[in-house]
């Protein structure tokens, strides 16, 4: 049985299939809307990428012959968390797809320790199920290096990138606790949206953060529980050794860098690192801190569209 940081995680995963196990992820919410959702959070499908599992999926078709945007979220957040505010405003412009991480809320169980490199492959397959010949991969986060990998793992399919709130490594500003401590964004999220006094007192003490009544909280609160504490435990030490300094230098595909210029995670500084690496990468910057894409979204999502569009402009699609 193998074991990453003291949690079971089943068999040798080297020994035998390279496949994903599918842990039973919960269907997807049917016909109706998912009760208690924000406005405008499309619905979620379960879709299954032979040979990895299922994860659920939200989709914006957006206007006929659209670009295709990937959103993907960052570390302990969900799709619909990470990206509640932003579905309506970029489905105006693009087709938006967006699912959860493997090990993230309803994302892909493996038995297999978690990898970025398989969240990049994840990607691969869910355009290759859906019919996606070329999109743009939007990560935050945690999301930025796994869009990376997506273009140095999957070149043709990438048209442009779009990194919000993410650096070329994560580990140089201080110790490993401190990344883990400070990386987590879901929580900050749902805290910020969910009321409780059970729930107030263990985020607080978690995240340092005060929880305001919100009538979206019971599910934020629902987004969170299915995460997996192994997946996410070993999503971080992933982080923590994620270093692309070598390779992004590499990027040939029109990229935007958003900055967002308060941010105690991720130092705007280190943000600015990985645009200055990137060949001819566009800086956007946001007045707002890890969080703002959720807690400001009227701060954020104009950039983020300005950002999506210049790389859909830019970029030129290729076959």
């Amino acid at each position: 049985m193998a074991v990453e940081f003291g949690v079971p995680l089943g068999p040798d995963p080297d020994a035998g299939s390279d496949a994903a196990y599918d842990l039973g992820v919960p269907p997807a919410s049917g016909a109706t809307p998912e009760s208690g959702a924000p406005p405008f959070v499309p619905r979620g499908r379960a879709v299954t990428l032979p040979g990895r599992g299922t994860t659920l999926v939200r989709e914006v078709a957006g206007p006929p012959g659209a670009p295709t945007l990937m959103l993907l979220h960052g570390w302990t957040a969900t799709a619909g968390l990470n990206w509640f505010a932003c579905f309506e405003p970029l489905g105006r412009s693009f087709r938006v797809i967006a699912p959860d991480q493997r090990g993230h809320g309803r994302g892909i169980r493996s038995l297999r320790p978690f990898r970025l490199e398989d969240c990049a492959d994840d990607v691969a397959a869910l355009a290759e199920e859906l019919d996606i010949d070329q999109l743009i991969p939007v990560g935050y986060s945690m999301g930025g290096p796994i869009a990376a990998l997506v273009w140095r793992r999957h070149r043709p399919l990438v048209q442009g990138l779009v990194l919000c709130a993410t650096a070329r490594r994560f580990s140089q500003g201080g110790p490993v606790e401190r990344v883990m401590a400070g990386g987590m964004l879901g929580l900050s999220v749902a805290a910020s949206l969910s009321p409780g006094a059970a729930r107030r007192f263990t985020l607080d003490r978690m995240i340092n953060i005060r929880i305001n009544g919100s009538p979206y909280g019971p599910w934020a609160a629902g987004e969170l529980q299915g995460n997996n504490m192994a997946a996410l435990l070993q999503a971080g030490a992933a982080l923590t050794t994620f270093d692309g300094r070598e390779w992004l230098r590499q990027i040939d595909v029109p990229t935007a860098v958003i900055v967002t210029e308060f941010d105690r995670v991720v130092a705007p500084i280190s943000q600015l690192a990985l645009a200055t690496t990137i060949p001819g990468a566009n800086v956007f910057r946001v007045d707002g801190g890890h969080t703002v894409c959720a807690l400001d979204p009227d701060c954020f999502v104009p950039v983020l569209s300005a950002a999506c569009s210049r790389v859909a402009r830019q970029g030129k699609p290729h076959r």
